[in-house]
């Protein structure tokens, strides 16, 4: 049997994943593969270095830093998360990633970005969180209009959730028997189409495939929570969602709150330790 691990994105809330993976970790609870979509890896990452506490130790930290995440860093660099800073002087020196544990670790790892000129999805396989890996993961996390276009292997990317926001499919493509899936919205979410589309669309109107990909992500959205209910009612996934809306911001500075949504993860993951080693079992 092999198993893998989905993690959906979703900005902040991603501390509530954040959570569920430090109680993994602290619990030895592992995994074959394991694929992440935009803060689904870029604090997701942090499970197969096994660095416990570091995406809520540096969301705390950083939080007044403009560098790390701001209107400010839009305005000045194009990025809303500043790119060099998140990505390369974050994990490089001042919180250092640990990528030699990260490389020996045998957990497959991958990231899902977004070929903004098809609008398809992109997987790629993370070696060892090193420059070109980190680059892959700021793709992977980079929001239409709140980020840069970023290229990569003779490719123009952007966000994964555009064109895959819970790959619970790739995985099963994979080979992954079972698969636990963490979602960042709770049961009942339903995906509304933008309200800004127009707006989006012509700012956009270089990359018209991006474009599609935007107007048709609700339904995919929809679908994929369909699929994943599915699998998790004939047993081959296992779902962590947060009881309600979590409800905090892409700009998100309160301690609280940042504390709020990551003890929500530890709490499901922990009342769940049980029947996620039954199930991995």
């Amino acid at each position: 049997m092999t198993t893998g691990l989905v993690l959906e994105g979703g900005a902040m809330r991603g501390l509530f994943t954040s959570g569920v993976l430090d109680v993994f970790m602290e619990n030895d609870i592992n995994f074959d593969k394991a694929v992440g979509v935009s803060a689904g890896v870029a604090f997701g990452c942090n499970f197969k270095s096994r660095q416990i506490g570091r995406a809520l130790r540096y969301n705390i930290k950083y939080a007044d830093n403009w560098h790390y995440k701001s209107m400010r860093s839009l305005f000045v660099t194009g990025d809303l998360f500043g790119a060099s800073f998140c990505y390369h002087e974050l994990p490089e020196k001042l919180d250092v990633f640990d990528t030699k544990t990260f490389e020996e670790n045998p957990l497959e790892f991958y990231c899902v970005a977004t070929d903004v000129t098809t609008g398809d999805p992109v997987y790629k396989l993370l070696h060892d969180c090193k420059y070109d890996d980190c680059e892959w993961v700021r793709a992977s996390s980079s929001m239409p209009l709140a980020s840069q276009v970023v290229e990569l292997d003779g490719m123009k990317l952007l966000d994964g959730g555009i064109s895959d926001s819970i790959p619970l499919e790739f995985m099963e493509k994979q080979g992954c028997d079972k698969n636990l899936v963490v979602l960042t919205q709770p049961y009942d979410f339903t995906k509304m189409p933008y309200k800004h589309l127009g707006l989006i669309s012509t700012a956009l109107h270089k990359y018209p495939q991006l474009v599609r990909a935007l107007r048709e992500r609700p339904t995919m959205y929809n679908a994929e929570l369909a699929y994943v209910k599915v699998r998790e009612t004939e047993g081959s996934a296992f779902v962590l969602r947060p009881p309600e809306a979590l409800n905090i911001g892409a700009l998100e500075k309160d301690e609280s709150q940042i504390m709020r949504v990551y003890n929500t993860g530890r709490k499901v993951a922990e009342d769940n330790l049980d029947k996620i080693r039954d199930f991995l079992s």
